[in-house]
């Protein structure tokens, strides 16, 4: 009989790609996807550790799936990803019902190993040496490559996909456990990164974004030369029956003026950047370690305004960081006020045990101060987001349809192939439009007259004439190059957000 496994993923791009990358190597080994957890052999948890918030979501999702073992002993529950590679041992002593825990860089076991705990070898640990066990060479072999071929019916739609560039993370920001969960920077070759893209296209895929910790650090050193992200969008451009490319996420030093020239230069590159500021002070930027100052990123952001007038930043904040004073705080909200931002991903401090925060800053901003800033915070961005999207109004975007709106995805709307739902889309940069038309306009490009604007989305009515809008390759073909957002994919058959 066919073995069924159930994957449920919490995190990042990365972690979304990991779990597909997983799920094709257990498919090639025969198995199929569960409707639901309870009904499969092997239940995988993939894991998240930037947020405590994240971890105590995985251990919750452990404690449901506690009483199924206890009723079919012979099912595998795997614990895989960040939070295995940095919590190992202590996974198993918090549910010692667990068989696997297998970090990042030891994915590619996984089907081994599930089938070396069904025949009876017992609990498993495969996780990459500490970042200070060892040689630099040494821990970044511990963190092997995983990506293997992919399998197009776990994308949560056919038509996009992620493509790692890099692994890992050198950065060390204070307050980050990613290059500890993560290990060194490395560089895949573009090569490499090519041939994939190009077989993601010859499967349906038609927008690709290209995902790295800090993806414009990107350099890989060949023969001599040393490879940008500027150099790989090129080659990436002109990749056939390609519509679109993204990349996330950046860091602000290195975004260099050969990328941003990359942005504007190359049609199929999409006028979106995420560039986080992580905070407004100096002081804090400082404690935070993040490698440059408040001026430093204005100036960045102003070299991206004047070479590409059209594009949508975004960022990231932290409030309630180690000894943030209300100066300090103020100094973040103004500049959520006045930078513009399309939208920013805000976040109260959490302590990451491992990173030099944890081990030499204390946690001293009350959880009460931390909630109301992010509050004053999040209503700051809404009206900046608010403000970006009115100037929409009245004008007519082309739309990537992306699929059913999250309203009609929430009441199980399913109108067929043939039938009218609300639907949503992108736009070249990144806003998000809502708007009622026919199913078969699904991976689409249509034009859409915008009539109203929310924080969060816009909203309009399919133009004249485009009921029957050609498929991508014959947009193509007229230099069409919207751009696809940084988004939460919903999840396909057998795999959910826990």
């Amino acid at each position: 009989m066919t073995k069924r496994l159930w994957i449920e993923t919490v995190g990042c791009q990365m972690n979304v790609l990991d779990s597909e990358l997983v799920v094709a190597a257990l498919r090639r080994q025969g198995w199929d996807m569960a409707s639901a957890a309870a009904e499969a052999d092997a239940v995988f948890y993939n894991t998240c550790s930037v947020r405590q918030h994240a971890e105590d979501k995985v251990y919750s999702a452990l404690g449901r799936i506690r009483a199924v073992k206890a009723k079919r002993p012979d099912i595998v529950v795997g614990v895989l990803g960040c939070m295995a590679q940095k919590d190992q041992e202590l996974v198993r002593r918090r549910a010692p019902w667990v068989d696997l825990v297998v970090g990042p860089g030891q994915l590619h076991q996984v089907p081994t190993l599930v089938e070396e705990v069904i025949a009876g070898g017992g609990p498993r640990i495969e996780v990459s040496l500490d970042r200070k066990a060892g040689s630099r060479d040494a821990i970044a072999r511990s963190f092997e490559s995983y990506d293997p071929d992919r399998d197009p019916a776990m994308r949560p739609t056919p038509f996009q996909a992620f493509i790692r560039t890099q692994t890992g993370c050198d950065k060390f920001c204070a307050f980050c456990v990613v290059p500890h969960v993560r290990g060194p920077e490395q560089a895949r070759s573009p090569d490499t990164i090519l041939a994939e893209a190009r077989k993601l296209v010859a499967e349906g895929c038609r927008e690709i974004t290209l995902i790295g910790q800090t993806v414009n650090s990107y350099r890989f050193a060949d023969g001599g030369r040393t490879h940008r992200l500027s150099d790989l969008l090129a080659r990436l451009d002109a990749v056939d029956g390609l519509d679109r490319i993204k990349f996330v996420t950046n860091y602000p030093r290195d975004m260099t003026d050969d990328l941003i020239a990359a942005v504007r230069d190359l049609p199929k590159v999409c006028p979106y950047l995420h560039v986080p500021a992580q905070h407004g002070s100096n002081a804090v930027l400082t404690r935070m370690k993040r490698g440059y100052t408040i001026e430093e990123y204005l100036e960045m952001l102003g070299r991206i305004r004047a070479a590409l007038p059209e594009a949508a930043v975004t960022s990231d904040f932290i409030v309630g960081y180690c000894g943030e004073t209300d100066a300090e705080f103020t100094a973040t909200l103004e500049l959520v006020k006045t930078a513009g931002f399309k939208n920013s991903f805000i976040f109260k401090y959490s302590p990451r045990p491992g990173t030099k925060a944890f081990d030499r800053l204390p946690d001293d901003v009350p959880e009460e101060v931390k909630r109301e800033r992010n509050a004053v915070l999040l209503a700051a961005q809404e009206e900046a987001s608010l403000a970006g999207n009115r100037r929409f109004i009245g004008t007519r975007q082309r739309v990537l349809v992306e699929g059913l709106s999250s309203r009609d995805e929430k009441h199980g709307i399913d109108p067929g192939p043939d039938g009218t739902a609300q639907l949503t889309g992108r736009t070249p940069c990144d806003r998000i439009v809502v708007f009622d038309a026919p199913t078969r306009l699904v991976g689409r490009l249509v034009d859409i007259d915008i009539l109203a604007a929310g924080a969060w989305s816009l909203s309009g009515l399919v133009a004249d004439g485009l009921a029957d809008a050609v498929p991508l390759d014959h947009l193509r073909l007229a230099g069409e190059a919207p751009e696809l957002h940084d988004i939460a994919l919903p999840a396909p058959p057998g795999r959910s957000e826990v």
